[in-house]
């Protein structure tokens, strides 16, 4: 399949170079040129401008945020001069409020939008394990298929309206947050007793909470090991608030939003956007007075 391809940040480069392999010819498109190179070496095509991979019958985005895919898709015409008959599919995590502005916009454009958030840090990417939350026309989506086959272990359909998509994933991001704030808050708590973090979390994660969440960062926490980041703190708290902000728009209380919220903002301002979110446990850390085990 002719696929065009925009935002090759670690996520993207991962599930593009999977759709390469997978044998679909690829159109890539990015504002750093030496990520594109990488997918050219192994047989992309490369668009100079971004309206370019617009031109290809599928194109997907997986830019950082509303204001990323504002610039790229409305501010350098992508959408204008997109080919006709068009499936976009956006496979990062929006606002609610964004994703229906942009189905609407694409109707008027003759494009089908299809939101399709994943699950799954850069190296579940890179392996193609990813959980690939799924909404729009199910014409689309049927011929999406192949594409979401060869990126994730599991398309899940969340209907017609593309927003619910981005309604389940931005629920599921507050969910993991959540853990990492409860993970960070106990090792702190287990600490101060003299219990080692990584003690305490290997009984935790083998046993009541044996999930790759709680395994993969429960084992970064005890160590320390917040660098590289596989989704920075900066996107956590950006992911945050737009939880709160598809909450207040239904009137949903979530008064632990706002506890994570006050946290992340905490953690940035000492320095740590940059670090795997996972550092939000550092915010408890500093809270109970605990240096750095290391």
């Amino acid at each position: 399949m002719d696929v065009g391809f925009i935002g090759l940040g670690s996520m993207g480069k991962a599930i593009a170079t999977n759709l390469i392999r997978a044998g679909h010819q690829l159109r890539v498109w990015n504002r750093s040129a030496a990520a594109a190179q990488e997918l050219v070496a192994l047989g992309a095509r490369l668009a100079s401008e971004p309206y370019e991979a617009a031109s290809a019958p599928v194109l997907m985005t997986m830019l950082a945020d509303d204001e990323a895919h504002r610039a790229v898709l409305i501010g350098q015409r992508v959408l204008e001069r997109a080919a006709r008959g068009l499936i976009h599919v956006n496979l990062a995590t929006v606002s609610v409020g964004f994703a229906r502005e942009l189905t609407l916009l694409e109707q008027q454009h003759g494009i089908a939008y299809v939101a399709a958030p994943v699950f799954g840090r850069p190296e579940v990417a890179a392996a193609a394990k990813l959980n690939v939350v799924v909404a729009g026309a199910a014409t689309a989506i049927a011929r999406i298929e192949p594409l979401l086959s060869a990126i994730g272990q599991r398309t899940w359909r969340m209907g017609e309206a593309p927003e619910r998509a981005n309604v389940v994933k931005l629920a599921g991001n507050f969910m993991i947050a959540s853990a990492l704030e409860t993970m960070g808050e106990a090792a702190a708590l287990v600490r101060a007793h003299g219990i080692g973090a990584g003690e305490f979390l290997e009984v935790l994660t083998s046993s009541l909470f044996a999930s790759p969440v709680y395994q993969i960062y429960g084992r970064l926490i005890a160590e320390e090991r917040y660098q590289p980041a596989g989704f920075k703190l900066a996107l956590g708290l950006k992911d945050v608030r737009l939880v709160l902000q598809a909450a207040e728009t239904e009137h949903v209380p979530l008064p632990f939003a706002s506890v994570l919220r006050d946290h992340f903002l905490e953690a940035l301002a000492a320095g740590k956007g940059d670090l795997d979110w996972s550092a939000l446990a550092e915010v408890s850390a500093r809270h109970a007075e605990l240096k750095r085990s290391r």
